[in-house]
């Protein structure tokens, strides 16, 4: 594979800058930046679509494996073989990156910043507070790292009629994403993507630290997490992870799990504003 992983144990020396070129009359240019969207579970690419409209800049949106799309021949789905995933896309990409990740997605992007050296510019991510060591997943996902129950939870929430409140669209609207988006999403979760889910939750125990704390020393592409309104330690805990990782904070109040979706312009707004200070 193309990325290059920092060794364990290590805090994180500085990751490959990003490179420059020259004009003829010795001025520096900087290459183009581009935006890269990771989704979480059980989501698509289609996800970030509404925020996509609200921003005018170069973007991407990755595709996980088994997520709406093939899943590879021998590829496991654990927590590390999809951080290796997403790294693998990230290098194929021009220029220096700024990458923007959501739920599992915003997991696979602070593990990119701590433990791979790839040409980040820039990260940001909501859930925070998961990646702490201190993190307890809730019991439905505790119920998902069960043999047998886990199978039945997400077999009910895959097949459910999509006005249950069990199923995928329902959960997905409540989370903020509009009815038809929901819907296409939705119609996407296949046994697939549901013993994707499973694999990589059952890899995560007994939380995404458990490996990966070792490695979150400050990272040298600047960072920025999102504070949703969430309960004081929860909160606590994804303050915690910013500092540790030299990050700041903005606050979505008001604004359920599916931000990108629920509010793309007042989302647009807050990142334009971190994107602009990268440049003082």
């Amino acid at each position: 594979m193309g990325e290059k992983r920092i060794p364990d144990g290590d805090c994180a020396g500085p990751q490959t800058p990003a490179p420059t070129s020259g004009t003829s009359d010795g001025r520096l240019t900087l290459p183009t930046v581009t935006l890269a969207f990771v989704h979480g579970f059980p989501e698509t690419p289609a996800i970030w679509r509404p925020l996509q409209a609200s921003l005018d800049r170069d973007c991407v949106a990755v595709s996980l494996p088994g997520l709406g799309s093939a899943r590879p021949r021998g590829f496991t789905a654990t927590k590390d073989a999809y951080a290796a995933a997403l790294a693998e896309v990230l290098t194929q990409l021009e220029g220096p990156v700024d990458v923007l990740g959501h739920d599992i997605g915003a997991l696979l992007t602070l593990r990119i910043a701590t433990a791979f050296d790839l040409p980040l510019r820039s990260w940001i991510v909501d859930v925070a507070n998961v990646f702490h060591p201190e993190h307890v997943w809730p019991e439905r996902v505790q119920l998902l790292q069960t043999h047998g129950v886990g199978e039945q939870l997400i077999r009910t929430m895959r097949e459910a009629a999509p006005d249950d409140p069990a199923s995928t669209k329902a959960r997905l609207v409540t989370g903020g994403v509009p009815d038809q988006l929901a819907g296409e999403i939705a119609a996407a979760h296949d046994d697939t993507m549901s013993q994707c889910i499973l694999d990589f939750y059952r890899s995560a125990a007994p939380n995404v630290a458990a490996d990966w704390w070792s490695r979150a020393c400050p990272t040298s592409s600047r960072g920025l997490v999102l504070l949703l309104p969430d309960p004081p330690l929860d909160e606590a805990m994804s303050i915690d992870v910013a500092r540790r990782l030299g990050a700041t904070t903005a606050r979505l109040d008001g604004l359920n799990h599916c931000w990108m979706a629920e509010d793309p312009q007042r989302v647009a707004d807050a990142l334009n504003t971190f994107w602009a200070s990268l440049d003082d």
